[in-house]
């Protein structure tokens, strides 16, 4: 009887190269999903490829040469050391598992994985997207995709799908002492979130809740003061209103509000990327810097830690049977 057990680890994705010409079909493709921009096609597609592309790739591609690495994008780069570190856990325990890295936008592709892994003949998919919130935008889409892979496939093997894991308490341990780790005991706390347009959550997306969950749990094991952390969301995008605070915003302002010492953890981050290294290490560090406060540090993401591949591997595990 076959058992092999398929587990599909599921990230945003990333461009092919630090490059305009490459930044430019990634984010096309990203820009394109309606679960990321819901505006009518009709009106959207003309915006997004005869004002946004031409605009925003070569600005896009100076933050990604910014980060960038031999192995390609930290995301991808983290990625498949956390595809690695997850296959390896499995193979110690003489588990009949294979690891595939599909990514929802660009390469690899989320298609190519799922094909891959019908192609070693698994019985079982689980797909785990490796956002603990879930949000329409980010683990819809993963959804979305891995059902637009089997469109053609007659033979399709069952399939578990992990929604979210925002309450996990391996998770929540493992972020706890990420920051025990390196947390000072003089610095403030700030959890910055990637944000969605606030209508996303008018229209039922509850990705806010799972936000403020996570952090609460966070701080109720650190055992902190309502006067020792904050959260916000950044990386918003346009015209319209996102939810709030914003990160930047609270940079900005943190030091007049008396905070001068400064830690920011971004825990639906699996994995670090440009959103982390670029915009909270490097651009929100000079904002916080440059309006006064006097020292900051950002904690990097679960990324391949130990803890975080044997949380991971739990989560799979639970799907198994």
């Amino acid at each position: 009887m076959n058992n092999k057990i398929g587990v599909l680890l599921a990230n945003l994705g990333t461009p092919d190269a630090p490059t305009a010409q490459a930044i430019k079909p990634y984010l096309r493709q990203f820009l394109s999903d309606p679960r990321v921009v819901d505006l009518p096609k009709w009106r959207w597609l003309p915006i997004l490829n005869g004002i946004i592309l031409p605009q925003r790739s070569k600005r896009v591609a100076e933050n990604y040469q910014a980060v960038w690495t031999a192995q390609g994008s930290p995301l991808l780069a983290i990625s498949r050391q956390q595809q690695a570190a997850l296959q390896n856990y499995f193979n110690q325990q003489n588990q009949d598992v294979i690891v595939e890295l599909g990514m929802t936008y660009g390469n690899p592709s989320l298609e190519s994985a799922v094909q891959n892994l019908l192609n070693s003949d698994v019985a079982k998919i689980i797909v785990l997207p490796l956002y603990p919130q879930y949000s329409s935008t980010t683990t819809a889409s993963v959804f979305d995709a891995f059902a637009a892979a089997l469109k053609n496939t007659r033979h399709i093997v069952p399939f578990e799908f992990i929604h979210s894991y925002h309450l996990n308490e391996d998770y929540i341990n493992a972020l706890a002492n990420s920051v025990r780790q390196q947390m000072q005991d003089d610095e403030f706390l700030l959890f910055s979130y990637h944000g969605i347009p606030l209508r996303y959550e008018d229209e039922g997306d509850y990705y806010r809740e799972h936000c403020r969950q996570t952090t609460l749990a966070v701080v109720d094991k650190l055992g902190l003061l309502e006067t020792q952390w904050s959260m916000s969301f950044q990386s918003r995008f346009g015209k319209e209103e996102w939810l709030q605070p914003y990160t930047d915003e609270f940079m900005q302002n943190a030091a007049q509000n008396g905070i001068e010492k400064l830690a920011v953890i971004c825990p639906g981050f699996a994995t670090d990327c440009l959103e982390t290294i670029e915009e909270i290490d490097q651009e929100n560090r000079h904002y916080f810097l440059q309006n006064g406060g006097k020292s900051y540090q950002y904690i990097p993401a679960l990324n391949a830690t130990p803890a975080h591949i044997a949380m991971l591997a739990k989560l799979v595990e639970a799907k198994m049977m």
